[in-house]
């Protein structure tokens, strides 16, 4: 049963331990996310540290300093080499259309990069983004934070061993109301440009990603629909539904949605021929799982479940760049991504299914 394969929720199946020293890193951009939530998980960890911040604002740069006893730049200051005997790494956090220029900028410097999700806003951007560290012979991982989730890689484990049978269909499901907090609607996310979509580039990545890592398959066709009702969204998506096949004419499907307004929701359903798997609160930073297993042995949940993923994440990056472990959300994993996030826009816009 699943509470065996959950005894070990805590266990990071990828650590040897043999860190010796952390692996600094410098954060681009420093919005909400990573202010709050990324740069805090880097300080907890046992392999990463905070060691610089790169932000427009000078009064964020003065309280991360005062915060995180870290060193301070402006963007001009980063891409002209400033301070680079204090970082190892780079963590691009600004949105998606600058995270070329500021990845480019870490490999010219010989830095390994963490580059936020999706790894840009368009296929060609995010390939020169791969071919930049590729070429620098650097390190690049997609933030993939989930596929470091222990319970997640737990339910991966559980699958792959037949927990439930042969998988043939997954459902997930992340909407986040974008306007909800205080940032208005003249943020980057509804900005077209600056970010390649809207909830399906954001958010919609998190269902997809997930069920793939999961399954350990890779998309082969798509089809989707897009609405935008509120005018606040007139150039990207408010909600996408999206259908995914994996595998050919023999594998699963997924069905996924994501929406930028409604009741806060992230979960994910994984059916297979002899069982389900259910996870609530299954995207949120830190959050403590729900999770739901039916099987021909019974029923269980699980409620609790979870630890700090985004902990785990950076300490994976960092023990990969300092044991050079493979890295498995790579830049091939996210171009996967980008290219299918690309092949659902050219789905809805065309009304059609499109094959990658």
């Amino acid at each position: 049963m699943f509470d065996t394969t959950l005894a070990a929720a805590g266990e990071r199946d990828w650590d040897t331990g043999a860190v010796e020293e952390p692996v600094r890193i410098a954060t681009v951009g420093c919005g909400n996310y990573a202010r709050n939530v990324s740069i805090p998980a880097m300080a907890e960890g046992a392999y990463a540290t905070p060691a610089v911040v790169v932000s427009g604002d000078p009064d964020t740069r003065a309280s991360l300093a005062d915060e995180f006893g870290v060193t301070a730049l402006d963007y001009d200051a980063y891409a002209a080499g400033a301070a680079t005997d204090e970082y190892d790494a780079v963590y691009v956090a600004t949105p998606n259309r600058l995270h070329l220029p500021h990845a480019e900028t870490a490999a010219d410097h010989g830095k390994h990069v963490i580059c936020e999700k999706p790894l840009e806003a368009t296929v060609d951007r995010a390939d020169r983004l791969v071919a930049a560290c590729d070429a620098a012979d650097v390190r690049l991982m997609t933030a993939y934070r989930m596929q470091t989730d222990p319970v997640v890689r737990r339910v991966r484990e559980f699958v792959a061993d037949g927990g439930i049978g042969d998988l043939q269909r997954a459902a997930g499901d992340f909407t986040f109301p974008v306007l909800g907090g205080s940032a208005g609607p003249d943020q980057w996310r509804l900005d077209r440009r600056l970010a390649g979509g809207g909830a399906l580039y954001d958010v919609g990545v998190y269902p997809l990603n997930t069920a793939r890592f999961v399954a350990g398959d890779d998309p082969t066709a798509v089809s989707a629909t897009v609405r935008s009702p509120d005018p606040a969204f007139d150039e990207v998506d408010q909600h996408v539904d999206f259908r995914v096949e994996f595998g050919g004419e023999d594998g699963w499907v997924g069905n996924f949605s994501a929406s930028f307004s409604g009741h806060p929701n992230t979960s994910l359903e994984l059916l297979g021929s002899d069982g389900r798997v259910a996870v609530r609160s299954a995207f949120e930073p830190g959050a403590d799982r729900e999770v739901t297993v039916e099987t021909p042995d019974g029923t269980l949940t699980v409620a609790g479940a979870g630890a700090d993923e985004t902990v785990a994440e950076f300490d994976y990056f960092a023990h990969a760049v300092a044991t050079d472990a493979p890295i498995e959300p790579d830049g091939a994993d996210g171009l996967v991504g980008v290219r299918t996030l690309a092949a659902v826009q050219e789905a809805s816009a065309s009304g059609g299914r499109v094959e990658l």
